[in-house]
């Protein structure tokens, strides 16, 4: 059974921008790695990872919510081949962080937050079993950055993500994690 990987990203990106195209090669990346691709299920960085997987013959699961749908009305993208639906918001992002092999954040907003932060602590405290979490871009770099402070977060917690600067270089990490892991 091929490995998800789950990506992480923000509805504001718009076709033919620098973000949306970065999301697309992403998602094409995975495809051709031969990783299915989950993400949120909607518009920007969602449809564009969507759209690059599905364009490199990719299978995208986009995980979606009525309360979502409720809050900014819209369906899930065309490139979303198989759709998983929950009511709540909390039961969306609780899927999306639990049910992969991998996760891959873009920059975005405060969902896209909201997701690593879990993530992250649900890797921290072993509730999740190790997994490859990616930050891909810069904003992320900044954002690590400022937040990590020697008395707050240690060094083995620095150790559960990455910090990838493009595409390429976060599908090859999770490539290499998971056949190590994996053995």
């Amino acid at each position: 059974m091929p490995y998800v990987v789950a990506v992480f990203g923000s509805s504001a990106p718009v076709p033919d921008s620098e973000e949306y195209e970065e999301a697309r090669r992403l998602g094409a990346e995975l495809a051709e790695a031969g990783f299915v691709v989950a993400t949120g299920g909607y518009g920007g960085t969602m449809a564009a990872v969507s759209q690059g997987a599905a364009g490199a013959g990719g299978h995208v699961i986009g995980v979606t919510s009525g309360h979502m749908e409720r809050y900014r009305p819209m369906p899930a993208n065309e490139w979303v081949a198989e759709e998983i639906r929950f009511e709540s918001q909390r039961d969306r992002l609780v899927h999306l962080v639990m049910n992969n092999d991998a996760m891959i954040a873009l920059p975005g907003g405060i969902g896209t937050l909201s997701e690593v932060a879990l993530a992250w602590s649900l890797l921290q405290t072993g509730e999740i079993s190790a997994r490859p979490l990616v930050l891909l871009g810069p904003t992320w770099r900044e954002t690590i950055r400022v937040y990590v402070q020697a008395e707050t977060i240690r060094p083995r917690d620095l150790d559960l993500i990455y910090l990838a600067t493009s595409a390429e270089t976060a599908v090859a990490y999770v490539k290499q994690s998971l056949a190590a892991r994996n053995g």
